[in-house]
């Protein structure tokens, strides 16, 4: 076997490596859209804070009028490019996001998807008794909204990008009282990988990123959340949930240039909750 030259080794690690800068270093300049915020307490809002401390450009929206006056303080502290209304059940509302972006921008590097919604009657009782009227608006809003937005996005992304929604464990396995947003979820998540092969050739990368149990207003319509909670605690390994903080940076590694290499995955972020039985 023949010895290896030293001289000829891989380029040397820094003597410090600082994973946020390099991270920094691959966003900077990037143009993103982030769809969800609804508080300063949402997965949404904790990404886009993420991605802009990392160097991105930043779109918001909201869906209702009563939340824009939660939202715009949250646009202004991150600097937020613009704030722009989008009710993904209104016509005209997100194609109208789009051509602000194409006419702003010109192009986009990124849209995160973290919008989810059924009806607290269907979403509280059985899947078995879920009504026809609320399982197709948990799906338009939750699920169909993201392919909208992947159609309207695909023109934009002329050199490339990531699209990516939020999912959740009941996806893949039964989870006590998440009832119809299982389905939902993982209509989701067979979406995310279909995109990923329909929009690889462009070089357009898809992802659902799969967190833990949160804190959030969309988690607090959940049946019975605290127990969901407590049990996601005492089984995961690091006996904890997650932070926002730590879902955004993984988000932004997979908008970065460092997980060029992956599409179509569901990314759990849930401090091992999932792999426990």
């Amino acid at each position: 076997m023949a010895m290896i030259d030293s001289q000829e080794s891989l380029d040397p690690l820094p003597k410090v490596w600082d994973p946020e800068m390099r991270i920094g270093d691959m966003l900077r300049g990037k143009r993103g859209l982030v769809v969800g915020v609804a508080n300063e307490n949402s997965i949404a809002f904790g990404c886009a804070a993420k991605l802009r401390a990392f160097g991105a450009e930043i779109g918001l929206t909201f869906g209702a009028e009563k939340s824009e006056r939660f939202v715009r303080p949250l646009a202004e502290q991150i600097q937020a490019d613009f704030l722009l209304p989008m009710n993904v059940e209104r016509p005209g509302e997100m194609k109208a996001v789009f051509e602000h972006i194409r006419a702003e921008w010109g192009r986009l590097d990124f849209v995160i998807h973290s919008i989810a919604y059924a009806p607290r009657e269907d979403l509280h009782g059985r899947v078995l008794d879920c009504s026809l009227e609320g399982f197709q608006q948990a799906m338009r809003i939750s699920c169909y909204s993201f392919i909208e937005m992947a159609r309207l996005a695909e023109p934009l992304m002329m050199d490339g990008g990531a699209l990516l929604t939020m999912s959740y464990y009941g996806a893949e396995k039964v989870v006590n009282h998440y009832n119809i947003m299982g389905p939902v979820k993982a209509a989701l998540e067979a979406t995310t990988r279909y995109l990923s092969v329909e929009l690889g050739g462009k070089n357009i990368r898809v992802f659902a990123v799969s967190p833990g149990p949160l804190r959030t207003r969309a988690a607090s319509g959940i049946d019975h959340f605290d127990e969901l909670v407590a049990a996601a605690v005492a089984r995961s390994p690091g006996r904890r949930l997650v932070e926002i903080a730590e879902v955004g940076r993984v988000v932004a590694f997979l908008v970065g240039g460092a997980a060029s290499g992956m599409s179509g995955d569901t990314i759990y972020v849930d401090a091992g909750l999932h792999n426990v039985a």
